[in-house]
């Protein structure tokens, strides 16, 4: 399930991809898809071992163009260990919401980017995440959880103040905002309720049939209860 549009961050082969908490990897394991070169970077070494599995196994299956490349490596985004304009883009997936200082992760970002080179940037979106934290205390205290709700305007003046130049934006997973209130509802940890169990399979046949219906409702839903908003940025030449 990607969050990221790459036809708005178009990447392919001779590109330097830099995904930034990449978690289980699904941004990092389409940019190596494309034909570009990733660097997978984390702080949780069991995540970074799964997705390195998993470099292994595309390029035993021949799903690696010729000359891309994977890698892993663990670190801090508030002192990244890269040079300056090491990367051609940077993906940010629903990592900013989990950081302190979220505004020196943010000027990481710009440091580590090419001038010229463009990030996408994405977050819960302001009105779903806000349902989520009236509904539910641990959705949002618990350890690593969300420290902040973000609206659209502060993300890009944040942004704007690292000195990059903001772009466009949408949301998606517009059928997923629901699925968080039920589990927000009913209690984050409990995987037992109907309601929740019954709309968990609805979003895994979604992601697996990609059906013209849901693809439809979810075109719809999107700019109104998205849960994650995307935005794209540039560095400077």
């Amino acid at each position: 399930m990607l969050t990221v549009d790459f036809a708005r961050l178009p990447v392919g082969p001779g590109d330097r991809v830099l995904d930034l908490g990449c978690g289980g990897g699904r941004h990092a394991f389409e940019v190596l898809r494309r034909g570009a070169d990733v660097v997978a970077f984390d702080m949780d070494v069991a995540e970074l071992e799964t997705v390195a599995n998993m470099f292994a196994a595309m390029r035993e299956a021949g799903e690696v163009p010729e000359g891309a490349t994977g890698e892993t490596v663990k670190g801090d985004a508030l002192d990244m260990p890269f040079p300056d304009g090491s990367f051609d883009h940077v993906i940010a997936a629903e990592v900013l919401e989990h950081i302190p200082d979220d505004m020196a992760a943010m000027r990481e970002i710009a440091r580590v980017l090419r001038p010229g080179g463009t990030a996408a940037v994405t977050v819960p979106s302001f009105l779903p995440e806000r349902i989520c934290w009236a509904l539910s205390e641990q959705y949002h205290t618990a350890p690593g959880g969300h420290i902040r709700i973000y609206t659209l305007a502060e993300l890009k003046a944040k942004l704007k103040a690292t000195g990059l130049v903001i772009g466009p934006h949408h949301h998606a997973h517009g059928l997923h905002s629901p699925y968080w209130w039920i589990k927000c509802a009913v209690g984050v940890d409990n995987g037992e309720n109907p309601l929740a169990k019954a709309y968990h399979r609805l979003l895994v046949w979604d992601i697996m049939k990609r059906p013209a219906a849901t693809r439809a409702a979810e075109a719809v839903l999107n700019p109104l209860i998205g849960k994650s908003v995307v935005l794209y940025v540039r560095k400077p030449k």
